[in-house]
């Protein structure tokens, strides 16, 4: 009962780490050029979380924890773009076309579209597999305890802040655009390589989802496509994308504002060490450790960053 009690409060304990780590983050990013606080955004993603936390700790699911996230997303970028509005100066009244957005750049709307159209694929594509598979095994021993869910829908909120991070900078202050040689060339570059890993995880999963389908390879593990490459070809693409969308919005940082940076690390170290690929490395290491073909396969293919 001791043991107990004391993990209940260690979850909690983290819980409340988290919270205030991600309010900290937020507060980093306000400079003398911030228009909209992000502080905004981080408490309506902390809300929405906390909200859908209460029904799935009630009805025992975890179906529409992805989702979730994907909505944060959509809800705290959406909060700070549309705080970006100014009215007309001829407008008093304040109805629809007598306001205006004071942009100078395509940098902000750039941003904004690169997290809407990730956040709506992948949260479209969890939930539609979570609803096909019955579950997420991931919450079999989670669900139970109210601590420990608690503490998950907290790090799905804290999740969403890190990554963001790089965005809220952008959207959340002055949106002219940045002067300096390097300007250009950077979201050019950051633009690039969120193409590119967008394009590897969609191209990824829907091969992966492609080989589940066919009957035939029930039990087997995926070796074509991309994942002839690298055994976790939708993660490197995830990985990419981000710091993409870092560089994109690196012109608009100073001060303590390049915290924001810690974005893409963050989605490595979590992705490769916690959720994702170790996970799946220690599942199909119990599942196909002895198959002679899966140890080729291992042998041969790198775990992570595509080989050539």
């Amino acid at each position: 009962m001791a043991v107990k009690l004391t993990q209940q409060l260690i979850y909690y304990f983290i819980s409340a780490l988290i919270i205030l780590l991600s309010f900290f983050l937020g507060s980093l990013l306000i400079d003398q050029d911030t228009v909209v606080s992000p502080i905004g955004a981080v408490l309506i993603i902390f809300v929405i979380h906390w909200i859908m936390f209460i029904p799935s700790f009630i009805f025992q699911t975890e179906k529409f924890y992805d989702l979730t996230g994907s909505i944060t997303y959509v809800c705290s970028m959406t909060y700070l773009l549309i705080n970006q509005f100014k009215p007309n100066d001829s407008s008093i009244t304040g109805f629809p076309g007598q306001w205006h957005l004071d942009i100078s750049s395509p940098v902000p709307m750039i941003a904004y579209l690169c997290v809407m159209i990730w956040t709506l694929r992948l949260g479209i594509f969890l939930f539609m597999r979570v609803m096909k598979d019955g579950e997420d095994k991931r919450f079999r021993k989670i669900l139970p305890s109210l601590s420990n869910l608690f503490m998950a829908w907290n790090l799905s909120a804290t999740w969403v802040v890190i990554q963001t991070l790089p965005a809220m900078v952008v959207l959340s202050g002055n949106l002219s655009e940045p002067t300096g040689p390097w300007f250009l060339p950077s979201v050019l570059l950051g633009l690039a390589l969120w193409v590119y890993g967008f394009s590897f995880e969609v191209i990824a999963d829907n091969q992966k989802t492609k080989f589940k389908k066919d009957l035939s390879n029930e039990g087997k593990f995926i070796k074509e496509g991309l994942w002839s490459k690298s055994r976790h070809p939708n993660y490197f693409g995830e990985i990419v994308l981000w710091l993409g969308l870092s560089i994109i919005c690196l012109p608009y940082m100073s001060g303590f504002q390049y915290i924001a940076l810690i974005s893409p690390v963050f989605a490595f170290l979590l992705i490769y060490y916690v959720s994702g690929v170790s996970m799946l490395e220690d599942k199909a290491n119990k599942k196909w450790g002895n198959d002679p073909e899966y140890q080729k396969y291992k042998k041969e293919t790198p775990i992570f960053i595509p080989k050539l």
